[in-house]
Parts: C-alpha cells; sequence; structure tokens
C-alpha cells in the first residue's frame, strides 16, 4: 500500500475545512442555540431562482423542518379537514415519504395552531407533539412506536391561548415542558391546583422516567410559557434551561432537580407577561428575555440555589435591546437578539452585554421566527416571508428575499441550515435553497 502523501492529507484537510454539512434535529439546531457549522450557502436566490424544490403544504404552522439522515420532518395541520399530520421528506429532493394523520383538530384561536410545536429527531425515530396534547413517536419508516396525550395523562392545559412548547430529545431522554397556570384559564385546566412541570419520558416506549414540579410565584397569565427547555454545559455541568413564570431555572437532566433559580424580572407581580422567548446561553452566560419591551437579563451560568441579583452579568438597555418573542441567536461568540418590539437586529457581547452593531430590518411586517446563524450569516424571516439574509460580522444586509404569497401573515417558522441546504417554511409551501 502506497504511503498517503503530504499533498493528499492537505487536499483533504481542505476539503474537510471547506464544508460542513450536519443535521438539524431539533428546533434551534445541532447546536441548541440556533447555529450550524454549515458553509458555502446561498445569499441570493428568489422564489424560482436557486430553488432545488418546494412542495405545498396543506396549512400553515410555525413549526421548524428537522432534518435528520436524508430525511426531513415536518408537523404541519391541515386547514381544509382540521386535522393534524405528520409528515416525511426526501431531503434531496422534497419528495412525500410518508404522511400520516397524528390527530384532530387545527387551533383554539386564531393566533397560531395546534402544529407549532418543532419535532424532534435522531437516527432512527422522530417525535411530533401537538399542543392540544397528542404526543406520537415514528421510526424513520413511518412506523408508528407509541404515542400518547400529555392531557389525558397530566391534565388540561391551563392556558389562555394555544399552548405550545418543542420536545427537546437529549441526554438519551425526550423532554416536555409544561408552564400553566395553577387555576383554569377561560375553563381550561382544572378550578385550581394545576402544577407546572418538566417531563423526561422513554424514547423508546414513551413511558415517564420522572416529572419534577416547577413552581413559581408569577399569577395569572405570567405563568404561562411558550417556551422550550434547552440544554447548556457549562464548566463540565449539563443542565436544562427553562424560562417562565417571572423566572430562570436550571435542572439536572438525570432527575430534573432544580439546581438554581434567578427571578424575578417582575417584582410587581404583572400579571399578563406570559414568556415567549427560551432562553438562550453562551459565553458563561445565561440570557433571560422579559416580556413587553422590558430588558434582557445575562445571569451568570454555574449558579446554585436562590440566585440574587448578584449573578446578573448585565442588563440590555431596553431603549435598544428587548426581545418579546424570537429566541436569540448564539453564534460565532455572541448573541445576536431580533427585537420584534423595536423591528431590529443586534450583535452582543456576552461577557459585557456591549452591542458591536445594531441593524434596522426593513419592510413594514413584523420579524418573530428566531434567528438562524451559519456561513457567516444571520437568517431570519417576517410575517410576511420575505427572508432577511444579514452579513454577521458587519451588520450589514445582503439581501432580501420574498417567499411568501400576497396577503401572507404570521409567518413565524425558523429558517434551517443542513447539508448545504436552507429550508424555508411559509405559510403556504416548504422551498430547499441551494447553490448550484
Amino acid at each position: 500500500m502506497k504511503p498517503i502523501s503530504a499533498l493528499a492529507l492537505m487536499f483533504a484537510a481542505a476539503i474537510t475545512t471547506s464544508s460542513v454539512a450536519a443535521d438539524w434535529p431539533q428546533w434551534r439546531g445541532p447546536a441548541f442555540n440556533g447555529s450550524s457549522d454549515e458553509r458555502n450557502l446561498p445569499s441570493a436566490w428568489s422564489k424560482t431562482e436557486g430553488v432545488a424544490w418546494s412542495i405545498a403544504l396543506p396549512g400553515p404552522s410555525a413549526s421548524t423542518p428537522v432534518v435528520v439522515s436524508g430525511k426531513i420532518f415536518i408537523s404541519t395541520p391541515d386547514k381544509a379537514n382540521k386535522t393534524l399530520h405528520a409528515m416525511c421528506l426526501d431531503r434531496k429532493t422534497g419528495k412525500v415519504l410518508w404522511s400520516h394523520k397524528a390527530a384532530e383538530g387545527y387551533e383554539r384561536d386564531n393566533k397560531s395552531n395546534f402544529s407549532s410545536p418543532s419535532p424532534a429527531a435522531d437516527s432512527s425515530r422522530v417525535f411530533f407533539f401537538y399542543g392540544n396534547g397528542p404526543l406520537v413517536a415514528y421510526d424513520h419508516s413511518g412506523k408508528e412506536l407509541w404515542s400518547r396525550s400529555i392531557t389525558k395523562d397530566y391534565g388540561e392545559f391551563a392556558f389562555q391561548w394555544t399552548f405550545s412548547t418543542s420536545p427537546l430529545l437529549y441526554d438519551g431522554k425526550l423532554y416536555l415542558q409544561v408552564l400553566q397556570r395553577d387555576v383554569a384559564a377561560n375553563g381550561r385546566g382544572k378550578p385550581s391546583g394545576n402544577e407546572s412541570y418538566l417531563l423526561a419520558l422513554d424514547p423508546a416506549t414513551g413511558k415517564e422516567l420522572w416529572r419534577h414540579v416547577r413552581p413559581a410565584e408569577a399569577v395569572a397569565e405570567s405563568l404561562e410559557a411558550f417556551t422550550s427547555p434547552v440544554p447548556y454545559t457549562h464548566n463540565g455541568r449539563r443542565e436544562l434551561l427553562i424560562a417562565g413564570g417571572d423566572c430562570l431555572t436550571g435542572h439536572d437532566p438525570a432527575t430534573g432537580k432544580e439546581l438554581w433559580r434567578w427571578g424575578t424580572w417582575n417584582p410587581t407581580k404583572i400579571p399578563h407577561w406570559r414568556l415567549v422567548p427560551s432562553p438562550s446561553a453562551g459565553g458563561g452566560v445565561v440570557l433571560a428575555c422579559a416580556p413587553k419591551g422590558d430588558p434582557i437579563y445575562a445571569i451568570k451560568a454555574g449558579g446554585n440555589g436562590m440566585l440574587t441579583d448578584s449573578a446578573i452579568a448585565w442588563k440590555s438597555d431596553k431603549r435598544t435591546v428587548t426581545d418579546d418573542v424570537p429566541t436569540p441567536l448564539f453564534y460565532r461568540g455572541d448573541f445576536f437578539i431580533l427585537s420584534d418590539v423595536k423591528k431590529n437586529l443586534s450583535r452582543v457581547d456576552p461577557s459585557t452585554g456591549a452591542v458591536k452593531w445594531t441593524l434596522d430590518l426593513p419592510g413594514n411586517k413584523k420579524f418573530e421566527a428566531s434567528p438562524t446563524g451559519a456561513d457567516g450569516k444571520v437568517y431570519t424571516m417576517n410575517f410576511g416571508g420575505d427572508v432577511v439574509v444579514v452579513d454577521a460580522e458587519a451588520g450589514k444586509i445582503i439581501n432580501t428575499i420574498a417567499m411568501g404569497e400576497p396577503g401572507d401573515d404570521s409567518t413565524r417558522s425558523t429558517v434551517v441550515t443542513a447539508h448545504g441546504q436552507i429550508f424555508i417554511r411559509t405559510n403556504a409551501k416548504l422551498f430547499c435553497v441551494a447553490k448550484k
């Protein structure tokens, strides 16, 4: 056998470092922070140019597609039939490999629908959760492995609007959180005694491994959260981060035990401060985004017990940096905070909170889709389906691309990057964009 030459090794290394291709297995991607190592992604395309394929969807949803093992899994409602579906597509062609009706129902209000939670997948299974309670597991061939109803087993969600949280697959467990009111909301839930909790399930069977009750001192709607659990490792300690109920907590992934708690950003107990952004962590801090145009708080990671305000590393100036809906992105060592209130995007130093740049976003439509970082760019999309591509270093808009249909509104799905492709879900279609 001939020895491998130094030139061949250099060539192989160049291939490895020039293009990174990875799956996007759950809502906030492979790193759980909205970023990926994808490179050589396009920054210019249209609905007809640069599109590898597109497919019509039977209904709108804020759910983000996930990409695993050459397949795309997508949760969608069928608006005409008022049903909820789990779909699997071929990543390269967009061909529908299978589609199953997972549950009945469509919406509880006109703000969102039951398919808003994003699925989570590993190399052999995919898990779909819906806002009216069903949780269903399939293998990659579309065979149902198990199903259960969270509302049937643990009680109807005491939630004013349509409940939503995305399941998390991590550390060999499937996690689901329910942060809700302690009393009924518009007749939903028990009249009293509803508990907020973090649930760990066996991914193979769906059976409960443990259920950790997470109390909070918030009141009324401020107990409700649309957030999802986020894993983070700091100084070798792994934990699950949960935001909602006027507080931020860290939990042991093995047991659910609460490791630390910080709060509150709501000392006067304002009753309508529901929380939407999930925690975002990086650079040794965890962000808690206070709602309704209030500041963002960076809490020092690694705490124990009940934390005082000495745990605050910094607090944003809410006149510039605030966030009511999108979950911040952590990318290239910094936070990228998208303010749906101010309609701007800011790059923020995690250690000091210093704003490196702030960019006003174009158009008159609101931005609620959480930003994605890849290939030196930040991708986000507004209510009308316009994708904005931003240079992450310079803080300048590279391109704005209309992908929606006339009259589209409330488009919220996160842009996904995987295997040299960009996946864009509008209200009517899923697009795959890639360089030739």
